[in-house]
This record gives C-alpha cells, sequence and structure tokens, in this order.
C-alpha cells in the first residue's frame, strides 16, 4: 500500500482515539473496516510516534497527560464539594450498598464519611483516593473496581472495570460529571461514560453531586437525561437551575438535604 495511504490511515486512527480517548481494539477495526493485525501494527507505530499509549486490547489516547489532574481539579470550589459531600452521606443507611465515583468530589464525600461514619455498610469505587481514605474505617466494607490504571486522575476505568461492575448491585450510587443542561448530564468521554452507565443500571437510586460550576456546560459525551436521575445534589440557586430548564423537584441544595 502507498505510504501515504498508511499515513492517512494513521491519522484518522489517532483522530478517533483523541475523539473517544479509549477504543477496544474490535471497535477500531470496524470503525475503518481493517483487520486486527493492520491495527495492531498502526497501534505500535502511533506509540512510537508518542501519539498514543498502548493497553491491553485497545488504546488511550493522551486524556491521561493532557485532561486536568485529579491533584489540580481537588482545589476548584471546595467549599461547595464539602457542602454536597455532606448532604450525600447523609443519604446513607446502614446495611446499604453504595457506589461512589470518579472526580474529587467524591473524595470530599470520603472524607466527611470517615469523620462520621454510617456502618456497617459496603463501599464499591474505582477512585483510588476514595478507597485509600476509606480503607481502615471499622465496620466499612471498601471494594475496589479493577481495571485500566490512570496515575494522572487515580482512577481505574476500561473493559475490564466495566465487567467487573455486573458483580453488584447498588442501594445507591453517587455520580460526578462534567456539566448540566435541561437536557441532562454530561461527562469528559466516551469509556468514562459507558463506565458509569454500567455503575447506574446497576442501581435502585442514583444520585448525580455537581457543583454550580457544571452548569450549563456541556461535555464531550451524553451520561444521563434527568429521567434517569433520582437526585440531584448542587449548590446552584434554584432560580439558575430553572433557567437552564431543570426541575426544582429534581434537585435538593445541600443546605436542604
Amino acid at each position: 500500500m502507498a505510504k501515504h495511504l498508511v499515513e492517512a490511515r494513521r491519522d484518522r486512527v489517532a483522530q478517533l482515539l483523541r475523539q473517544h480517548r479509549y477504543l477496544p481494539l474490535q471497535e477500531l477495526c470496524d470503525q475503518l473496516s481493517i483487520s486486527e493485525a493492520t491495527a495492531r501494527r498502526d497501534l505500535a507505530a502511533l506509540a512510537d510516534a508518542k501519539k498514543v499509549t498502548r493497553t491491553y486490547g485497545g488504546a488511550l489516547s493522551d486524556y491521561n497527560e493532557t485532561f486536568t489532574s485529579f491533584s489540580e481539579r481537588r482545589n476548584l470550589s471546595r467549599a461547595a464539594k464539602k457542602q454536597i459531600a455532606a448532604s450525600a452521606v447523609a443519604l446513607l443507611k446502614p446495611g446499604m450498598t453504595c457506589y461512589l465515583d470518579a472526580g474529587t468530589t467524591m473524595l470530599f464525600f470520603a472524607e466527611a464519611l470517615r469523620e462520621r461514619p454510617v456502618h456497617p455498610l459496603k463501599i464499591v469505587t474505582n477512585n483510588l483516593l476514595v478507597a485509600e481514605t476509606l480503607a481502615g474505617v471499622p465496620e466499612l466494607e471498601v471494594h475496589l473496581l479493577g481495571g485500566l490504571l490512570l496515575r494522572r486522575q487515580s482512577v481505574l476505568l476500561g473493559e475490564q472495570a466495566r465487567k467487573n461492575v455486573a458483580a453488584w448491585r447498588f442501594d445507591v450510587v453517587f455520580l460526578g460529571a462534567e456539566g448540566m443542561t435541561g437536557e441532562g448530564v454530561f461527562n469528559s468521554q466516551k469509556d468514562v461514560v459507558e463506565f458509569q452507565k454500567a455503575v447506574a443500571a446497576r442501581a435502585k437510586r442514583v444520585v448525580l453531586c455537581l457543583d454550580g460550576a457544571k452548569l450549563g456546560r456541556q461535555a464531550a459525551a451524553f451520561l444521563l437525561p434527568w429521567s434517569g436521575v433520582d437526585r440531584l445534589l448542587t449548590d446552584a440557586a434554584p432560580a439558575a437551575l430553572r433557567k437552564h430548564g431543570i426541575a426544582p423537584k429534581a434537585v435538593a441544595s445541600p443546605s436542604s438535604s
């Protein structure tokens, strides 16, 4: 095959990975109508050129290196996140099995739960810092879902993490996201959303924990319509929520929870 055609195809591979962040090998083959052998050669060449990072069964783009790191995001909207976290802990009841999402609000949630434990409780998470924070709290079982480690994001993701979710049923899941509009909730990338949807499908109740900075923002991937959310915990003012078409009945402010 002509060199320029190979280069054009590899540019398309890199473009797809920038767009979707993570793609299993078979999906990459399907989208480009190429064999697995060709896809592996393309990924190897792109990895050598430092354009993608190879993973088992697929490839992860530079999301982990370019998206704002967990430690950097931790200091954004701290007061609001602490209020939301306290409201989330107030929803817990002894004997529950709960899922705590990736993201910095969940770390504040874990810190609040450590200070005022609800027990017994099972906590399942893919958030490394949440697991570490809650480890050793009496009568709290902490289960960490296995998956692909994204070091800067302190999270485990990917196909294996999604498969591991199937072993659980949750009384309540607490999810974060990057944006909310009248249409629903959005997050930063496709594989994050696919994982969150798998978690939500195993839950009796879905609670969104979103600070007001997320209001009116969209992100790359649509997560859930409001019909799929049981409760929204946010510091955003009711008038601002109504302006964006978010019904007050779906909302509980931190001060009212």
